[in-house]
């Protein structure tokens, strides 16, 4: 081709490359909220499931179903309703006392009406921290199965500095006594995240022991040397000036400053996790160790300083139940919160937010199971059951997808990644 044709010949038109385009700001909340939306209504109908087989009384009305299908259908219908009934006034609101107090504007009232939700936030407030806690540890691929261990000792060194200390002012005495609780549980993880970084020792075996050390630890000192005088191995009740302030005056609301630490805490993970170039350090060795190494990140760093942050975390799940409810220590005084705040974090796909919003469904769950339990006369079993088929789904969105024919789509953003055995 001649100079002359090469300049005649039109220059080609660059292409355009456009950049995708994001659906609606409200698909996209509900793809993220559908799933787990679902997933909370199919475990509540198959818990109604075991709540109708759990009832001799039903059951006994299916024997002469062909004859009478209507009074075994009542039958159940009266049981299912019955107990979710008294999970729903027992955790949220009684509509009839609502009403009461709407009519009369009598105090009293309005305490009993509020008191099931109240509690329901005296509930979650240690199921946030030690929610954040598993997150930020799954953040940086490690598996904090030591949690509870961590809530013990957390409140173990409160309650000693809640009590031990006198004449103190509040403003100096309740920083002090929550510092050691986040303190004794950032020590007490932090060993594991050592041996983890220097000799390569998996996390899951090594906080399963100090699981088992803290609550031995914890028997000796409640009935040793923090032991209050008496027969009763609880420890000294906590003085005034560290004692968390308490929203209500009437003694049956124990809804307390806590909650709102709690909700304070969520927003500086969430802060420090994805505003912060530590916390991407920290991200980086979660999602591939290898590379965060070859790019110059300290992965013996970041592991021991994951381990104290959680370990931090879980100590004030156990901190807020001390300083804010109970005000003493006595022998196993958590049933389960560190081993429920695993579930919470798969649950919250290891973001602050969804850590909220699991706590407060697991805190609101397990205030009810007790008063479905009293009233319906339904095991409270059944919400441990619950919960674990809302865990179950969520874990596996394949049968939520497969029932209701869900169309997957496809996600992005950053992984969260756990090492695997030998890894």
């Amino acid at each position: 081709m001649s100079e002359a044709e090469l300049k005649a010949k039109p220059a080609p038109r660059p292409v355009e490359v456009k950049a995708p385009q994001l659906p609606p700001l409200w698909q996209r909340v509900w793809r993220t909220i559908s799933l787990p939306i679902l997933s909370i209504f199919t475990a509540l109908v198959l818990g109604a499931m075991f709540i109708v087989l759990s009832d001799v009384n039903v059951l006994a009305t299916y024997q002469n179903f062909p004859n009478a299908p209507g009074a075994a259908l009542r039958a159940t219908w009266d049981a299912i309703s019955l107990a979710y009934g008294a999970l729903f006034t027992g955790s949220v609101v009684d509509p009839a006392t609502l009403a009461a107090a709407l009519r009369t504007g009598d105090p009293a009232t309005w305490s009993r009406a509020i008191q099931p939700f109240a509690e329901s936030l005296v509930a979650t407030t240690p199921y946030i921290f030690a929610g954040l806690a598993l997150a930020l540890g799954f953040r940086c691929g490690l598996f904090n199965i030591g949690a509870e261990g961590q809530l013990f000792v957390g409140a173990l060194a409160s309650v000693w500095v809640g009590y031990s200390l006198k004449g103190l002012p509040a403003v100096i005495h309740l920083p002090l006594a929550l510092g050691a609780g986040a303190i004794g549980g950032a020590i007490w993880a932090g060993i594991p995240g050592l041996l983890k970084a220097k000799t390569g020792a998996h996390e899951v075996i090594t906080t399963i022991m100090m699981n088992y050390i803290a609550f031995r630890l914890s028997d000796y000192l409640i009935t040793g040397p923090m032991k209050r005088p008496g027969f009763v191995p609880v420890t000294p009740f906590v003085q005034e000036s560290a004692r968390l302030l308490r929203f209500f005056s009437d003694p049956n609301i124990r809804l307390h400053a806590g909650f709102l630490l709690a909700l304070g805490m969520a927003v500086l993970v969430w802060w420090f996790l994805f505003k912060t170039p530590l916390a991407f350090g920290i991200r980086t060795v979660g999602a591939n160790p290898n590379a965060a190494r070859y790019a110059g990140i300290s992965v013996t760093r970041n592991y021991v300083f994951a381990m104290a942050l959680s370990g931090a975390l879980a100590g004030l799940a156990g901190t807020v139940q001390v300083l804010g409810v109970d005000y003493w220590l006595g022998q196993a005084f958590s049933s389960g919160y560190g081993f429920d705040s695993i579930a919470l974090a798969l649950l919250g796909k290891s973001h602050p937010l969804g850590v909220v919003l699991a706590a407060l469904l697991f805190g609101t769950l397990r205030n009810g199971a007790t008063r479905m339990q009293s009233t319906a006369r339904i095991p409270v079993d059944i919400i441990s059951i619950v919960q674990a088929l809302v865990i179950m789904f969520i874990a596996a969105p394949a049968i939520i997808r497969a029932i209701y024919r869900v169309r997957a789509e496809r996600e992005i953003g950053e992984a969260v990644f756990t090492r695997g055995w030998g890894k």
